[in-house]
This record gives structure tokens, sequence and C-alpha cells, in this order.
């Protein structure tokens, strides 16, 4: 790309890599059963109004000790979701299935009713107005949605949980080896991307039994957040003044942090997730947000703070 056009690329990224200024429409793509910090994500998002306005939830796809394959991890997120719906009287929000299995391959899409909602949903939108697509789970459903409906990489900006930190030793994370194929066409393709990493960035937000218990407590909602979270820890052996990473609740937090309180980021070129779970880079790809660090006290409060609200 000629230099000039590059630094006019750069310029607009620049532009739509920024937490929104005002209110913002969000979706949410979670693989909600495969763990505990997805609850609070949603949770949070939630209770984050007027500011973020839940428009849909995505259920996506993972396989580990909490499924027999990536569709009955789907199906047991789509049900999880529902759930916590429902414990927050938030039924009005529509919720749906994603894909039933990985990519094939970086040019063949999984067609599901998420990446169709994502894409049609998504052209309602502008450069001026778009979408903010909050991915805290493989990334499937946004690759399908990219492949399916090309143009809409100019109406949305999608915010992912995934990777881990450029300076890691691998990039061995569970929500980019999943499907890897998926992450190359989200890091390659120019669609506006916030990235958190995992491992040396994202794994310092923690929650330790204590926490969990004086401050997640008297509201149905934080019982219920907190009962599950205790209970992992203990099915997982976590000792007694162990903590727990809560993820994903990060990701909701970068479109809440306009004036950069709660974590440090910069714009960096693209890199490419490769199929030996390392990093690939060029200087010469598109700039991407890049998160560099959490600061753990200012986004706790935050979230301690909406999650005890009334629902």
């Amino acid at each position: 790309m000629p230099l000039q056009n590059q630094r006019r690329e750069n310029s607009k990224m620049n532009r739509w890599l920024c937490p929104p200024e005002g209110e913002a429409d969000v979706v949410l793509d979670t693989d909600a059963y495969n763990e505990v910090d997805d609850q609070f994500a949603i949770a949070y998002l939630l209770q984050s109004v007027p500011k973020l306005r839940t428009k849909a939830i995505y259920a996506a796809p993972f396989w580990n000790e909490r499924s027999s394959s990536p569709e009955d991890g789907m199906e047991k997120s789509y049900e999880e979701i529902y759930r916590l719906l429902k414990l927050m009287g938030r039924d009005e929000v529509p919720v749906f299935r994603g894909s039933t299995r990985y990519l094939p391959s970086e040019t063949e899409a999984v067609i599901s009713p998420a990446a169709e909602d994502l894409g049609t949903r998504a052209m309602h939108y502008s450069p001026e107005w778009p979408l903010y697509v909050v991915a805290i789970g493989a990334i499937t459903n946004i690759a399908s949605a990219l492949l399916l409906y090309p143009q809409i990489k100019d109406r949305i900006v999608v915010v992912w949980l995934g990777g881990h930190a450029l300076s890691y030793q691998d990039n061995y994370e569970f929500n980019l080896y999943q499907d890897i194929a998926a992450a190359r066409i989200v890091f390659g393709c120019g669609v506006p991307l916030v990235q958190l990493p995992c491992q040396g960035v994202v794994g310092a937000f923690t929650l330790s039994r204590e926490d969990l218990k004086n401050w997640f407590c008297g509201t149905k909602l934080g019982e219920y957040l907190s009962g599950n979270t205790l209970e992992l820890m203990d099915q997982r052996g976590f000792g007694p003044y162990a903590s727990k990473v809560i993820w994903d609740v990060t990701a909701v937090a970068w479109l809440l942090d306009r004036e950069g309180h709660m974590m440090d980021s910069r714009l960096i070129p693209s890199p490419i997730p490769e199929y030996d779970h390392h990093w690939g880079f060029s200087s010469r790809r598109h700039l991407i947000r890049y998160v560099t660090m959490i600061h753990k006290n200012e986004l706790m409060e935050d979230l301690v703070k909406k999650l005890n609200q009334p629902v």
C-alpha cells in the first residue's frame, strides 16, 4: 500500500479504536458455560446501561472438560446465557445459537443463526456509528460473519479477549487455539480490532475467595456469580488463599474506559496468529489497538459497584 494511503487508513483506525464517546450498541459473543468469568462479563454488560445497549448475545462453541464437542459447548453456553438473563429479568435480549464446529479453512464460513444475525444486523450501522462486537470465546462466529458479509468490516468494531501477550513464551491460548483460522481472518482482514491478551496482561485481573464472599453477597445475582466461581475453584483444587482470574469482564470494560483509568493500550501493526502457536509480525499491516495493562483497582471498583446495583 502506498505510504499516503497507509497513513489515511491508520488515521481511520485510530478514530475507530477508541472507546465510544457516548452511548453505544453492543453484541456479545460468549462461550458462557466454558468458565465462570463469562457470566460476570454478561452481567457487567447488562448493568452498564445506558452507556452500553445490549442488542444481542451469541453462543460461541468450545470444547474442553465441560463439553463433549464444540457443538455441545455452544448449546450449553446458549442455555447458560438464558439462565443468567432470566435471573436478571432481561429475557427481552435476543440470544442466538452460534457455530457447531470451527472453521474448516480461512475461506469457508460456518453458517449459524449468530453469524447471520451479526451480518444482517451490522448492515444497519456505518463507519460513523459502528456496532461494537465484544467477543470472549473462540472467534468463529465473528469470522464467519465477516466471510459471509464482507461489507460489515467497516461497520463494526471487534473487541476480543484472545491470544497471549506478544512477549509471552507462546500463543497457545484457549480462545485462540480452538480456531486459529478464524483468528487469522479477524486479525488479517482489516476490521477495526481491539485485542486484550490473556497471559501477560489480562491475567492480572483476579478475585480471591474473600473478595467473592465480601463483595458479591446479598443479591441473587452476586450469589449466583460468586457461588459458581467458588464451586469451580473447589472442583479444580484451588487452595484457601488462591485467586481466580476473571478475564472476560475486561473486554466489556474497554468500552467503558473512555478516560483510560481502567487499562493502558497502544496502537500496533496487527500481528497474525500462526498455526505453530506463535505470533507473526509485519510493520506493513494495518493498526489494531493492543491492551498492555489492566488497572485492577479501578476496574474492580466499577465492576463491584455495577454488579451490586438492583437488576
